[in-house]
């Protein structure tokens, strides 16, 4: 029997269990010890249920071209549940002047696909316009400026568009999903389609125009219509419950001829493999003494996250433009990196006639909330939302989770250091390292992920 341990209960976590369980039913001889520090599992996917309201605490969905969470819902039961974003209402602003200025229509992140939409868009000046409508002209050129190796998204973006849309789409849009600054993010790792599309075509407009028109139908976003917790929920019910150890800390793993050993306060135990899902912070000093060198390429800035979340209920009381919520770009007036408008994003999210929204916080005003208690920082929240969206009124559910050091930054060189570390991680049988740390951030990257190494482990 090979005896697996699984070091952090977060996505990959519950997710490497959950296959390892699939594998075992299958008659493959092999039992997993899930090690949680806290009383949950699920990491920062959490969903609250409060008078109908439906209340996300972490990620609200996954990007849909991304396919590995929808089939694990799909074979978890769940694919009646799979709900797309309202695409048809999808709008997104930009909090410039203290004014919601919205972005064009047809974007892809800050690349448009539409010049025309663009031309009649009050959020760009006409320098930055005429960056945009210059830019395919420039083809030949930006293909041969492309640099071989990795450079910052920010010196990606200003070479095609220049520094107005760095600022005022690029920041916003990367900080909210990556928590970190333009300026260190590696260009390579968390936009890597387009800078194939820009090796391919040099100009990223040109290359967004050939796109199928199959992949523009299709909604940005997917969730389940219950919540992203039920994702969660599901693959727990499918885990034997003697694999779960919840407020098990582990203090030390160490790996000798005997295999791996794990130490929490209620002892020792070997095992045949080490699944390492906890937060990179927490893997990097568990590994260190097993490994000086695979250490430092571990370490990376990591960028905390508030979320608050607000259900009224009653709609009529105050109005928000109609679209998916705005974002803060960086130096603005606001604490706020961005709010979402969740009922015009989703349906079944609110009882009939209710709004519901969620709050971010990141970066200094992440840190300085992170001391706050509950009330204090929800009434940050409704306040920063109220400089921009008007007076609003007493809401019936206030939800408030802080999620410490959550997003890893991936800085410039980071698919180059995943590389020296996998070399590293190879020295070791039986190791794999999970998690948000290393290959892709959304949920389906990590679902992928944690897939692979447990299909790999029971196949070996």
């Amino acid at each position: 029997m090979k005896r697996v341990a699984i070091v952090g209960g977060g996505v990959a976590g519950v997710t490497a269990a959950y296959e390892l369980a699939q594998q075992a039913r299958k008659g493959v001889p092999l039992q997993g010890v899930l090690f949680e520090a806290s009383t949950r599992l699920g990491g920062i996917i959490e969903t609250v249920h409060e008078g109908e309201f439906v209340i996300e605490c972490g990620p609200d969905a996954w990007v849909t071209e991304k396919p590995w969470a929808r089939e694990l819902a799909e074979e978890l039961g769940l694919a009646d549940e799979v709900m797309p974003s309202n695409d048809a209402t999808r709008k997104t602003y930009v909090l410039i002047d203290k004014k919601l200025q919205a972005m064009p229509d047809g974007m892809r992140m800050m690349v448009p696909a539409d010049l025309d939409a663009l031309d009649q868009s009050e959020l760009f000046s006409a320098e930055a316009k005429r960056a945009y409508r210059e830019e395919p002209g420039r083809a030949e050129e930006l293909r041969a400026a492309a640099p071989e190796g990795d450079e910052s998204v920010a010196e990606f973006v200003q070479r095609h568009f220049g520094d107005e849309v760095l600022e005022k789409i690029g920041a916003p849009l990367l900080s909210g999903v990556f928590g970190g600054d333009v300026t260190k993010l590696s260009v390579q790792a968390v936009m890597a389609p387009f800078v194939t599309m820009e090796r391919e075509h040099g100009s990223l407009i040109d290359a967004l125009r050939t796109r199928s028109v199959a992949a523009s139908k299709n909604s940005v976003f997917t969730t389940l219509r219950s919540g992203m917790g039920t994702l969660v929920d599901r693959m727990i019910a499918a885990i034997p419950e003697d694999w779960i150890r919840l407020s098990a800390e582990v203090q030390f793993t160490s790996c000798g001829e005997e295999g791996w050993l794990v130490g929490t306060a209620r002892g020792v135990e070997r095992f045949d493999a080490l699944m390492m899902t906890a937060p990179v912070d927490v893997a990097c000093s568990l590994l260190q003494p097993i490994d000086a060198e695979m250490a430092p390429l571990m370490e990376m800035d990591a960028s905390s996250a508030v979320v608050v979340g607000f259900g009224f209920p009653d709609a009529a009381k105050f109005s928000i433009p109609t679209g998916f919520g705005f974002l803060v770009p960086p130096g603005s007036d606001s604490l706020l990196l961005a709010a979402t408008f969740v009922d015009q994003k989703f349906e079944h999210r609110v009882p009939q006639g209710g709004r519901l929204m969620r709050a971010f916080f990141g970066g200094k005003a992440a840190e300085r909330l992170m001391r706050c208690g509950n009330d204090e920082t929800a009434a940050v929240a409704r306040m920063e939302l109220a400089r921009v969206l008007g007076p609003l009124p007493e809401p019936q559910v206030t939800v408030v989770r802080r999620w410490p050091r959550s997003l890893p930054l991936y800085a410039v060189g980071h698919l180059e250091r995943m590389k020296k570390l996998d070399s590293r991680v190879r020295a070791f049988k039986g190791l794999w390292l999970l998690g948000n740390g290393y290959r892709g951030v959304g949920v389906p990257d990590l679902v992928r992920d944690a897939r692979a190494a447990a299909r790999e482990i029971a196949g070996e």
